[in-house]
């Protein structure tokens, strides 16, 4: 009996030691066990978009716990953020996601080639020779903005329908920050889906040339709302446009399309639908690479361009949210989920294929004809469709 017991502890000892020795040998393979994240913010989480960037932070606390430990720094300003980058790599930081456009990460990056700098795609990085360490990533945002102008044109149709506004009167508004290929894109796309429902419905834009103010983007939305525009929609980053048509009091309902995070608290009676970029994909992905030390774009699922990634609703990267059905049209969430549908398959061509002529708003002899349509994000995550659309959008100051 002796000799059974003995055998049976030798064999547990042999099969302890290859478990030790397969443990050991995944240890060596499989990477870390434990990781620093940083995350740099260009405003603080009572905005929309650092706030829609921060919940990227929560869904990694939720995935991996204890595994990772993180650390933030908020309202860092593009041309100061060598510092909070200097203060994340004094932590030990293995990666740090920074949600600002400055140039400045690209070039600090070489002076720490054991943290990987995860930024924001802002500007082509297909013609860009970028650092070993060095990421850029953004969801396909085109996309969410063309269905949501699809559920702004069923409420105009509805409105023209119920004769609160003739077809003439069908006039949506913009607030927009700046004039770059990433703004001029995304309310090119969200214009598309509206006039895919409504062909007579024209856009109006407004600059606030900042990205967060709130003072300025009420005023730009309020401008757009006496010139008529019966909804309104922004890429800027406060709450004052949602606010502007919530309490606007003029004779008709002026509804709010959001972007980044959901308006139906501050704009209950008035906010129709919200898309927004979802950052959580990348950010997971991005992590468990280096906790498995392995190269980034190996790991994560996307469009890879080099070290620049991009998608849209065929991985998760963009979405639609809270849709009113309270405010919107019948129909409007079977039509926003078939145009889904087309996009998830690939079927993309199709937003920026029209009858409009296009032209460079710097550059005059810059012209396209979208008969031939034209595909975004082909070659990088960074918008590049930069064309003003005669006749159909008009910027007033």
């Amino acid at each position: 009996m002796k000799r059974v017991y003995i055998t049976t502890a030798l064999t547990c000892l042999v099969i302890m030691a290859a478990f030790i020795g397969i443990f050991r040998m995944l240890n060596l393979t499989g990477g870390k066990d434990h990781v620093k994240v940083g995350f740099i913010y260009d405003n603080d989480e009572s905005t929309p978009y650092t706030y829609n960037f921060s919940l990227a932070k929560d869904a990694l606390e939720k995935e991996f716990g204890n595994k990772v430990e993180i650390f933030t720094i908020s309202n860092a300003m593009d041309d100061e953020i060598d510092e909070p980058i200097r203060e994340m790599a004094d932590k030990g930081c293995d990666i740090i996601f920074i949600n600002g456009y400055s140039e400045l990460v690209m070039q600090l990056a070489p002076e720490y080639p054991n943290i990987q700098f995860c930024q924001t795609s802002y500007m082509d990085m297909s013609k860009v020779t970028v650092p070993a360490n060095y990421h850029t990533f953004k969801g396909e945002a085109y996309q969410s903005r063309y269905v949501s102008g699809i559920a702004a044109g069923l409420k105009v149709q509805q409105m023209i329908s119920e004769g609160l506004i003739t077809e003439d009167q069908a006039l949506v508004g913009f607030v927009a920050a700046y004039p770059t290929s990433e703004v001029i894109s995304g309310y090119t796309a969200f214009l598309l889906g509206v006039r895919s429902v409504v062909p007579k419905a024209l856009l109006r834009v407004s600059y606030t040339h900042t990205w967060s103010s709130y003072a300025q983007e009420r005023s730009a939305a309020q401008r757009l709302i006496n010139d008529g525009c019966v909804i309104i929609s922004q890429h800027t980053d406060t709450i004052g446009p949602a606010i502007a048509c919530e309490e606007s009091t003029g004779d008709l309902p002026v509804y709010f399309v959001g972007y980044n995070q959901s308006m139906s608290e501050v704009a209950p009676a008035t906010s129709l639908v919200t898309s927004r970029i979802c950052w959580e994909p990348y950010v997971l992905s991005a992590v468990k690479a280096v906790l498995l030390e392995k190269p980034i774009e190996s790991v994560v699922v996307g469009n890879i361009h080099g070290s620049d990634v991009s998608a849209g609703f065929d991985y998760g990267w963009v979405e639609m949210e809270d849709l009113n059905l309270q405010v919107a049209a019948p129909g409007t969430q079977e039509a926003m989920t078939s145009a889904i549908e087309q996009l998830k398959k690939g079927n993309i061509d199709f937003v920026f294929k029209c009858g409009y002529i296009g032209v460079d708003p710097e550059d005059s002899s810059d012209i396209i004809d979208l008969h031939a349509g034209y595909i975004e994000n082909k070659n990088t995550s960074y918008p590049t469709f930069h064309y003003m659309l005669l006749d159909i959008i008009t910027v007033v100051e």
